[in-house]
């Protein structure tokens, strides 16, 4: 069946006439506009903004100001056994898609072993924790929305070498709306 067949016998023809402005060109239909800092984006692989989140390496990719606000997202590198401790977000959901190695993830309680190609989400006000399992590094992709969380993770890359102070870490991340459980 050719297009113009097709557009008759479906009715998709009449739809479109219906639709205001859409039949004569949309010249007199209100314009729509992206919000400021809303421009398309290539990240490389290789780029990015990396910060060392105790322990936790992080590549940002997308920040807030990329986005108008609506997602973060960036890549962790990670060596075994390195892990982020159970805690709850009370302003971001999370999502966390492993490219390689294995990551162990707790949400709300149940544990689940993640390998290469898995994805898992953990919304707001829900305990979730993850640890790099097995002998190689993991890289995961991880996603956050709404952004704003990359302002957290740029003041504790900031913190001294060496074991952090962790009555600091939690001040912190509870300025952030991020509370340890």
């Amino acid at each position: 069946m050719d297009r113009k067949t097709f557009i008759k016998k479906t009715g998709v023809g009449a739809g479109l006439a219906l639709i205001p402005n859409l039949s004569r060109g949309g010249s007199d239909a209100t314009e729509i506009k992206q919000p400021a800092g809303m421009d398309p984006k290539i990240i490389r692989d290789d780029a990015g903004t990396v910060l060392n989140v105790i322990g936790d390496v992080q590549t940002h990719k997308l920040v807030g100001s990329d986005t108008d606000n609506q997602i973060v997202e960036w890549v962790d590198d990670v060596a075994p056994g390195v892990g982020i401790p159970p805690h709850i977000h009370s302003k971001e959901d999370e999502i966390f898609r492993v490219i390689k190695g294995q990551i162990e993830l707790m949400i709300d309680g149940k544990k689940s072993l993640l390998k290469a190609g898995d994805i898992a989400f953990a919304p707001k006000n829900m305990a979730h924790s993850w640890t790099v399992t097995g002998t190689e590094k993991a890289k995961m992709i991880t996603s956050a929305f709404p952004a704003g969380i990359e302002k957290m993770f740029e003041e504790l890359a900031d913190l001294p070498p060496g074991p952090p102070d962790f009555s600091l870490v939690e001040r912190i991340c509870g300025d952030h709306g991020v509370t340890f459980v």
